[in-house]
């Protein structure tokens, strides 16, 4: 779900002001699309929920991309255009339940069991009863429901399993901390540029270009009133200002201050589409039996950690024994598939390849 990452240093030209407007969903993905899932009620369909969905590619196996706690089928972006570029294979990322755009009657229903099924159930709306082959690939919460997904064999047509940096040990470790950590994040901000800004500078997001297409799935527009104490406490702690050099003098600077926060006032703020610190009682069944889960899954199985530190004992000995692949990818914060899409899309293809699963595209320099 979310990792406090203790590694990460701001990296930023000096003079260069980075661009961090907001980039479309369709620089990455072919589609998007809501997928309705149907439940019979009394010899009549009623859709009690929508499942929105961005895809890509027309042949080859499905991968099936679940998103990490608070983040949403857009931080699959710039890594689809990658993987898509390397391999015949669909990609189909999805909102998970409470997040995104997805729309259900229950999304404060975050348990694994519930999550699991949605899965089967967007596959079964897709596909029907015969769903291609699907590889599931799962980031942190997202690689603990795709570990869940598996084993409860809600994908029959199931050809392998990818997980990145969430490990049963690491992340129930980290739950003591989260709620201070959910504290520390600033509760709105004045636009999306500025959250944007906000998820590269704290660390969240190092790929500047990710952020930019993929924190849009993780704001909306805030409904609550701006007199409210909640928001009007925000934006002072919404971002890390860069230093600027006043050509004018400290007063100027002090009265485009004020300017700037009356303006402020005027504007509608942002804040996040979840709010994860009341998920909480979710958490350790999101994570707890995890590694024996996942080594308990029949198909292939390939680990993605951002340091060898977060393999746990039961991970340890599976490794050992080869019971899956794993590989550690340095110089990434938590969020692997966005900080280095190239590396994940890299490791991924060779896996899938070797296991004869897909082919590298006609002309791909491999």
């Amino acid at each position: 779900f979310l990792l406090i990452d203790d590694h990460f240093h701001t990296l930023s030209e000096p003079g260069r002001k980075r661009d961090f407007t907001p980039l479309p969903w369709s620089q990455y993905f072919e589609t998007m699309e809501d997928i309705l899932p149907f439940c019979s009620v009394k010899h009549s369909f009623t859709p009690l929920y929508t499942f929105r969905i961005y895809s890509s590619g027309s042949h080859g196996p499905v991968l099936m991309l679940l998103h990490g706690g608070g983040h949403s089928a857009l931080s699959w972006a710039v890594f689809t255009s990658v993987i898509c570029s390397r391999i015949n294979c669909r990609v189909v990322a999805m909102d998970l339940r409470g997040h995104g755009d997805t729309k259900v009657k229950n999304p404060d229903d975050l348990s694994a069991e519930t999550m699991a099924k949605d899965i089967g159930k967007v596959v079964e709306a897709l596909y029907g009863e015969n769903p291609p082959p699907i590889m599931i690939i799962g980031h942190s919460m997202g690689g603990a429901i795709a570990v869940h997904t598996a084993a409860a064999n809600h994908v029959p047509s199931l050809l392998g399993l990818c997980v990145i940096d969430v490990v049963e040990g690491t992340a129930m470790d980290a739950l003591n901390s989260m709620q201070n950590f959910l504290r520390s994040r600033p509760k709105t901000f004045k636009s999306v540029e500025n959250a944007i800004e906000w998820s590269v500078k704290s660390g969240q997001i190092r790929n500047v270009e990710s952020a930019r297409v993929s924190m849009v799935g993780q704001v909306k527009k805030c409904e609550e009133p701006l007199s409210s104490p909640g928001v009007s406490r925000s934006i002072s702690e919404g971002i890390i200002e860069e230093e600027e050099e006043d050509e004018e003098g400290g007063e100027s600077n002090h009265k485009r201050k004020k300017e700037d926060d009356q303006e402020i006032k005027k504007e509608c703020l942002y804040t996040w589409r979840i709010e994860l610190s009341k998920t909480e009682k979710y958490w350790e069944g999101w994570f707890k039996g995890l590694s024996s889960l996942f080594l308990t899954c029949s198909v292939p199985k390939l680990l993605l950690l951002a340091g060898v530190d977060r393999l746990d004992k039961d991970l340890t000995i599976g490794q050992m024994q080869g019971k899956f692949q794993m590989q550690v990818l340095p110089q990434c914060g938590h969020a692997v598939h966005e900080d280095a899409p190239e590396k994940v899309a890299d490791a991924l293809a060779t896996f899938m390849v070797r296991h004869k699963f897909t082919e590298f595209k006609e002309g791909f320099p491999w």
